[in-house]
Formats: structure tokens, sequence, C-alpha cells
């Protein structure tokens, strides 16, 4: 226990060092912007060490969790329930901006002149797709492009197959779970040794967004700053938070505190997938099943972009009203949903934000392009906040969808947040929690209802108990 004890204090370190690397960063930018901005390498560069591991944790993930459930039904519930969910609060959070954006007005008093005309050109790039190319896309060409593509929907749909195909093996395909097993442990290792590189990725990447933007930028567009802030801070509060309450019983500001870790590596690094394997880990140890876990996930990242439809809504707003071509509600709307349709087929592109919203525009509203220029300079520091409320979107769905489906074990997660089972910060696993028992021949045991026995060890000792059946979503212990 004291060594245990010892390697998690150590972690403690690395998160200091990530603090002082962001005020370090902020201090360089602003005393010697030209130097700092040519630091940007060192923030791309960690984000890109994250970035090869998602592949290989959502694979790994995806095939444990599906391949040790016995009926594909569940699966298919989880899936359907995680997209519904996905499409309802995308709306919502554009419904919000857009009340948000029609309040503030921060459109008034800018100029906008021949060089932010040509940036705002320069956004609309090949990027973007349109929904049949974003459909084609999720198709790999090979099996093994999927891992090399960079495409997280790819992984998605390759891990799928494999966990379905492993599923109807039966106990023949045991000894491909456990190799699978082995590898994410070997892959969750190597990312726990990437993470301290952080402080050195968040001192360049902050050092040059403070740098490129500069105090004049931050001054001239400091209302359309703050109002997406507080837009979303009250989305994340008030209506996810409402939600985590009302479904789960929890207090969403226990919640993020469990995740203050992630909240501040996405804040030092403007990159929300930065954290996504983290998440992934989190949330299993937290007590949601893996299937729940590696479908809602990696499929949130894509379809749950809550941060980037609030953006979206009030930067369009802006744009149209510094224009001068003000938007009536009925312009508003189509335009909106056309954004969000379009949000995505330019999912998991880097910069989404801004791309989706020069493409969306060129393609509904040619003539509003030439004011997205207005909003590069800042759009790095507002796409802090879109990361931010994306990852805390898709953290609540997590929890709310393993409710509804009654795939968390709640005593668990209130054992958790409490503080009384802590996370292995140098392993990244969980302890065993959700793995199945075994029937005596590799293979997850069952009941004479058919159903699964689960492990758990919320106390410290392995008890063998049915999954679910104390009516309330939780697993039972007996």
């Amino acid at each position: 226990m004291a060594a245990g004890a010892v390697r998690r204090d150590r972690t403690h370190y690395l998160y200091i060092a990530v603090i002082v690397a962001v005020v370090l960063g902020i201090a360089v930018g602003l005393a010697a912007p030209e130097f700092a901005t040519e630091l940007k390498p060192l923030g791309t560069g960690f984000v890109n060490l994250i970035k090869m591991m998602i592949s290989p944790i959502i694979f790994c993930t995806i095939v444990l969790g599906i391949g040790s459930v016995r009926k594909a039904a569940k699966v298919g519930a989880v899936g359907g329930i995680a997209l519904g969910y996905f499409m309802v609060m995308s709306l919502v959070a554009l419904a919000i901006g857009l009340v948000v954006g029609n309040i503030l007005n921060p459109g008034d008093g800018l100029a906008v002149t021949d060089a932010v005309k040509e940036a705002g050109q320069g956004q609309v790039g090949e990027e973007a797709k349109d929904t049949v190319e974003f459909l084609l896309g999720i198709i790999p060409t090979t099996i093994v492009s999927a891992f090399t593509s960079g495409e997280v929907l790819q992984t998605l749909l390759v891990a799928l197959l494999a966990g379905f195909a492993l599923q109807a093996m039966g106990s023949v395909g045991e000894p491909v779970l456990r190799g699978v097993e082995h590898i994410q442990r070997l892959v969750f290792r190597i990312l726990a040794m990437v993470m301290w590189a952080a402080p050195i990725g968040a001192f360049g990447a902050i050092a040059a967004v403070t740098g490129s933007a500069g105090l004049d930028a931050l001054k001239s567009l400091a209302v359309l700053m703050l109002g997406f802030y507080v837009t979303c801070f009250l989305f994340i509060f008030v209506v996810l938070g409402a939600l985590l309450r009302i479904v789960a019983g929890l207090n969403i500001l226990t919640l993020l505190k469990y995740l203050g870790r992630e909240f501040l590596l996405i804040l030092s690094t403007s990159s929300s997938e930065s954290a996504l394997p983290r998440l992934i880990a989190k949330m299993e140890h937290l007590g949601v099943s893996k299937p729940v876990v590696g479908i809602t996930v990696p499929t949130g990242y894509s379809f749950n972009l809550d941060g980037t439809m609030i953006y979206m809504t009030m930067a369009s707003l802006f744009i149209a009203e510094t224009m001068g071509d003000p938007m009536s509600i009925g312009e508003q709307i189509p335009l909106l949903l056309f954004l969000f349709v379009a949000s995505k087929g330019a999912a998991g592109v880097s910069g989404a934000g801004l791309a989706t919203l020069a493409g969306g525009l060129q393609s509904h509203r040619p003539e509003l392009v030439d004011g997205v220029g207005l909003i590069v300079g800042i759009d790095r520091f507002m796409s802090e906040a879109r990361a931010l409320t994306n990852f805390a979107g898709n953290a609540v769905a997590t929890v709310l969808i393993g409710t509804w489906t009654k795939e968390i074990d709640k005593v668990r997660v209130d054992e958790v947040l409490a503080g009384r089972i802590p996370f292995d910060e140098q392993t990244l696993l969980d302890d065993g929690h959700g793995d199945s028992a075994d029937d005596g021949h590799g293979a997850p045991a069952e009941d004479a209802d058919g159903v699964r026995l689960v492990k758990g060890s919320a106390s410290g000792a392995t008890i063998v108990g049915q999954e679910p059946r104390d009516g309330e979503g939780a697993v039972s212990k007996v």
C-alpha cells in the first residue's frame, strides 16, 4: 500500500508542473510574442503523442466490453440511446447559444478590413465533408488503416465488428480476449509514461496561443469571448447538472472534481482529444460498464459536441451583425440546423469549430464568410471553452447512459467519488470492476436465467453477484 501511495503522490507533482508551465507560457507569450509563437510545435507534439494512443485504447476497450457480453441486443440498445441523447443535447446547446447570442448582440462597433476578409476566406478549407462523404469515411480502406488514419469512427467500426465476432465465437474467442486485455495494459502503461511530457506540451501550447492573439484582439472581442464562456458555464452547471442530479442522483461538482486532472490537461492543450484515453479509463473505474464506456465516449467525441454547437451559434450571429447583415429568427434557425449537420461531417478535424463554421457559411451564407476573419485571432481561446464543454458533456452522457441501461454500479460510484477507491495513475486501469466471473472454461459465467455474473471489489474483496437485480440500476452483490 505504501508503494502505491508513493506512486500516486508522484503524479501530483506532474500536474503541479503543468500549472506552473501554463503560467510561464502566458508570461512568455505576453513578453515575447514572436518567440512564443515558435514554441507551438511543443504543444502540437504532445497532443500528437496522446492521439497516437487513442485508436489502440478505443479498440481494446470496445473489444473487451462487447466480447464479454452475451447478448448483442444490449450493445445495440446502448448505441441507440447514446445517439438519440447526443442529437437532443446538440439541439439544446444550439437553442441556448441562439438565445444568448440574440441577447448579447456582441458584433457592434467592429470593422471588417481587407486583411480580416482574407483571413476569413482562408478558413474555408477542404477538411469539412458533406454528410455522404462523412458516412463513407467511417469505412476504412483496410482494417489496419483504421489504426493509422487517426479517424476515431473508423477505429470504432473495426472494434465493434471484432467485438461482435468474438462474442459469436464464445469460449473459442477467450484466448483472443485475454490477449487484447494484455495489449490494453501495455497501451495504458505507455500513456502513463507519455503524460510526463505534459508540462512541456502545456508550456508550448499556451505560449503560442498567447503570443499569436495578443492583448488587442482580446480586448476588442472580449464581449464575445466572455459571453461564450458564461454560456458554456451555464450549460454545464445548469443543464447538464440538472440532468445528472435528476437521472443519476449525482452532484455535477463532485463528478467534475473527479475529472479535475483531465480538465487541466484540456485547458493547457486546447484539445479535448488529449483527455479521451483518460476519460475512458476513469469512467470504467467509476463503475460504468465497459460496453457503455467503449461505445459512448468515442461516439460522443464525434456526435456530442455541445461546446461546438454553442460556439457556432454565437459566432454566426456575431459575424452576421458585424457584417451589417443581421439575421432574423427565421433565417437563423435554418442556418444553425445546417451547421448542426455540417459539424458531424467535420468531426475529428483539428480546429473543427472554426473550419466547420467557415465551411457552413460558405455553403449556406457565402456573403458572411469574410467576417470569419474577425474571430480567427481569438478562436484558440474560445476553443478552450469548446473543448472543456465537449468533455464535460461526454462525461455526463456516459453516466446518464449507464444509468438508463442499468450498466452502472451505483455503490462503486459513491465510493469512487468519495475518494475511498482512488484511481491508479500508474496503470490507468481499474481494479477488476466489471470483469466477468469465470465459468471454469475461460468464459463468463451465467446463472440459470442467463444473467451474466460479474465480480466487484468495492470493499476490497472479490464478490460474485448477479447483474442487475436490485431494480435501481446498481449491480447487486450477494
